[in-house]
């Protein structure tokens, strides 16, 4: 089954279906292994346009979304 999220929020449309993706890739980008990714939480504040994640319960970060 293929799913999509889209939040719209003030006229601005965005699809969240691509954010498991780019901290995917942020993760491969710091050298690290998709492999070893165990968990992935994701917390999306559309009013800052940020996705904010935590990969495997310790480590976090964000971006721009």
């Amino acid at each position: 089954m293929k799913t999509d999220l889209f939040i719209e929020l003030n006229g601005r449309k965005t699809d969240c279906g691509s954010f498991v993706d780019t901290v995917k890739e942020i993760w491969k980008s710091e050298g690290n292994l998709v492999k070893d990714i165990e968990t992935v939480q994701l917390y999306y504040k559309p009013e800052e346009q940020t996705c904010y994640y935590v990969i495997n319960n310790n480590i976090s970060g964000s971006f721009h979304a």
